[in-house]
């Protein structure tokens, strides 16, 4: 049987295809809500059709913004080292309520943050040996701040590594 357009869908369609596209979404991994009905507003699902059935999934358990946030936090910092202002950032473009955001970024542990950045900069500096301390200071720097990290959290983490770094080669 060809696809048939979303206009010529019964509503019983419409709402077992806006379901298979979500189904199909979440089996990948977890989304949010406002990715969610993104995804449906591409495929022409009416608006009505959309916030039945993602209201339907969430009522189920399926859909939760705050659970996504926090499991999204939790894997972007550690995998990527990311502070929690670029999080805060893509959290925002995902669709996430601000009031959810703060309070799972709340839940960062400023330490936890601080210590990854110095793991940043420690995996950076193996490669970075050819280059003098000028050069080193603004590649990471320019790395953490494209990370998020303020520039006074950088410099100090930056000047620190390097210090441990110089250390390392006189003991030598």
């Amino acid at each position: 049987m060809p696809a048939r357009q979303v206009e010529e869908m019964t509503p019983e369609e419409l709402t077992s295809f806006a379901k298979e596209i979500v189904v199909r979404k979440l089996s990948e991994r977890a989304h949010s809500r406002s990715d969610l009905a993104q995804a449906l507003a591409k495929k022409q699902v009416p608006e009505g059709v959309v916030e039945a059935t993602l209201d339907k999934f969430e009522a189920a358990g399926l859909i939760d913004d705050e659970e996504f946030a926090r499991s999204w936090v939790q894997a972007r910092q550690r995998g990527k080292g990311l502070s929690s202002r670029a999080l805060a950032m893509e959290l925002r473009r995902k669709g996430v309520d601000d009031e959810i955001s703060k309070e799972v970024l709340s839940e960062i542990d400023p330490e936890a943050e601080i210590q990854a950045a110095h793991r940043l900069v420690q995996t950076k500096l193996r490669s970075m040996s050819r280059f003098d301390d000028t050069t080193k200071i603004r590649r990471l720097t320019g790395m953490l701040a494209r990370k998020g990290y303020s520039p006074q959290l950088a410099f100090d983490v930056v000047r620190q590594e390097l210090g441990a770094e110089k250390q390392a080669l006189d003991s030598m």
